[in-house]
């Protein structure tokens, strides 16, 4: 959500060029690598065993113990090699220094946060989601618009203000907000007992490596487009086409939202109605209302696109890269069902397979943006995205069906899918700009779901 909001102030010209919105953009997608290597599937773990084992205390000190330890090593041994770090990866040493401590201080908050989801507690997960959101928001408004005009004639304000400091102010940003998050969630490190069993501590790392792993590819998959735009363009026009693509990129948030919101709320309800009398029946009405939801908000956002860009990409430099939106969008949707099906391999314990299928993934990524950015640029990456993400999705459901069948309603489900996909690819590509055909197919579309699930919505409205 935070970086959604945001787009609209970094892609300001008066803030930042296209090409410094790019470089900010080049070193995000290294965060999420980073935060998943210093994770290491533990979260995942967590929730595994937090509902197998006898003890949820032993899992949750277990647990806190092993990240605290990893990160400050793991981050202590990058702190004394950041010189070289800095050379390997192209990040500037002013930044990567600031990287480091987010990175450390958002790797603490990992099993306060995953406790508070298998806890049952979203009031005060969310108030201190948010509020980060709002300090992050806040301080990257205050430094970036604010604080230069300010520094006239204030000696205050003129003490911290600095000239061509802006990339630098958005990490900082990120830091001040990162450690208010921590600093809320320092009485969870007061409750737990710090007690390592460590046979738990095995059984959960073998269940988590192949959970990493398979974070590595997603890492990949989901970011490495816009590490190999800026290696595998000319080096004068490679920042300016990742910043277009980041840009544009941010318009499919609107799937990734909803995606991650569906999967934060179900993934707990995965595990812990694992032993109850089929739960196959629960799980493939959770998929068909995740499509019929998803489908909906694809060809709306398809739809809108146009209108909804200026208010969120505030300079028509960005817009060359328009053309990915339904690509990454679709991308997206298909991710959101990988995740859905994905239920098999983490209740049966079966989660090489993740690790497996997105390696796989990961290979699809690499091989297709290396093969068609230097043909067709940022293009490429979108299309190298979606096939991705496609190919994750039809892997799952294959091994899952022969694994752990769910009886999932695919008609209804290849429906949705496939014609939400057809009147956005149509509209997009060859009517764009014409809303009465646009408007038309996403008023048949929303008729054909009502109509089909006239009856679960109506049972739904009941219980509430």
């Amino acid at each position: 959500m935070l970086s959604f909001i945001l787009v609209p102030l970094y892609t300001d010209p008066a803030v930042l060029s296209v090409e410094e919105y790019g470089r900010v953009s080049f070193i995000f997608a290294y965060f999420v690598l980073f935060n998943v290597v210093l994770a290491y599937g533990m979260e995942t773990a967590f929730f595994r065993f937090f509902n197998k084992e006898e003890s949820q205390e032993n899992v949750t000190s277990t647990s806190a113990i092993s990240l605290i330890v990893s990160s400050i090593a793991l981050l202590g041994i990058a702190f004394l090699c950041r010189h070289q770090i800095s050379s390997l990866i192209n990040i500037e040493l002013q930044y990567l220094n600031l990287v480091f401590i987010i990175l450390l201080l958002d790797a603490l908050v990992i099993i306060p946060f995953a406790w508070l989801r298998a806890t049952a507690k979203p009031m005060r997960y969310a108030v201190i989601k948010i509020l980060n959101v709002a300090v992050n928001l806040g301080l990257n408004v205050f430094l970036l618009l604010y604080l230069k005009d300010l520094a006239d004639g204030n000696s205050v304000f003129n003490a911290i203000y600095k000239p061509d400091f802006e990339i630098n102010y958005i990490f900082i940003s990120n830091v001040i907000a990162s450690g208010l998050t921590l600093l809320l969630l320092l009485p969870f490190y007061t409750q737990i007992t710090f007690k390592f069993n460590t046979v738990l501590w095995k059984k959960m790392m073998r269940y988590a490596m192949p959970v990493l792993v398979a974070g590595i590819a997603y890492s990949v998959n989901e970011t490495f487009d816009r590490i190999l735009l800026e290696k595998l363009l000319p080096a004068d026009i490679a920042d300016e086409q990742v910043g277009m693509y980041s840009a544009c990129y941010k318009l499919a948030l609107f799937m990734t939202l909803f995606a991650t919101a569906f999967r934060l709320g179900i993934e707990p309800y995965f595990f812990s109605h694992s032993k109850t009398d089929n739960p196959q029946k629960n799980y493939a009405r959770i998929l068909e209302y995740f499509v019929a939801f998803g489908a909906v908000i694809f060809l709306a956002v398809v739809v809108f696109a146009d209108v909804l860009k200026p208010f969120i990409i505030r300079s028509e430099a960005y817009y060359e890269a328009m053309w990915i939106v339904p690509f990454i969008l679709l991308a997206n949707f298909c991710l959101g069902i990988y995740h859905n099906l994905s239920v098999w391999y983490k209740i049966t314990d079966r989660t090489k397979f993740g690790a497996y299928i997105s390696i796989f993934g990961a290979i699809t990524t690499l091989v297709l943006n290396y093969v068609l950015i230097p043909k067709i640029g940022f293009k490429g990456s979108a299309i190298a995205t979606l096939s991705a993400y496609l190919i994750m999705m039809l892997l799952s459901f294959y091994y899952g069906k022969k694994y752990y069948p769910i009886p999932y309603n695919l008609k209804k489900i290849v429906l949705y899918f496939g014609l939400s996909t057809m009147f956005s690819m149509l509209y997009f590509y060859v009517f764009r700009g014409n809303y009465v055909i646009g408007i038309g197919a996403l008023i048949v579309f929303l008729t054909l779901v009502f109509q089909l699930e006239k009856k679960e919505l109506k049972q739904l409205l009941k219980r509430n």
